[in-house]
């Protein structure tokens, strides 16, 4: 399935707010796009989210939401280190 993943890089953008995690998009879209990672549902937010590993080896959860069904277009709302389970 192709996805595109939407990226802001304005003064209240998602780019920022990740790297204020300390997180990348590339990291981020590494888990984001994995097809093997299943999809949860945010406890506290009702969003849907992933967690994974980075390729630089930080475990992380991503939430985002979906913009666009067809063609699929997500916004990641956020994404940050969490301790493995």
């Amino acid at each position: 399935m192709n996805v595109t993943v939407i990226w802001d890089n304005g003064r209240r953008g998602n780019v920022r707010h990740i790297a204020r995690k300390g997180l990348t998009p590339a990291e981020v879209e590494h888990v984001l796009l994995n097809p093997r990672l299943a999809t949860h549902v945010s406890r506290s937010t009702g969003r849907s989210c992933k967690f994974g590993r980075t390729r630089t080896g930080k475990y992380i959860i991503v939430i985002w939401d979906e913009v666009r069904s067809d063609p699929l277009m997500i916004y990641p709302v956020t994404a940050y280190e969490v301790a493995e389970p």
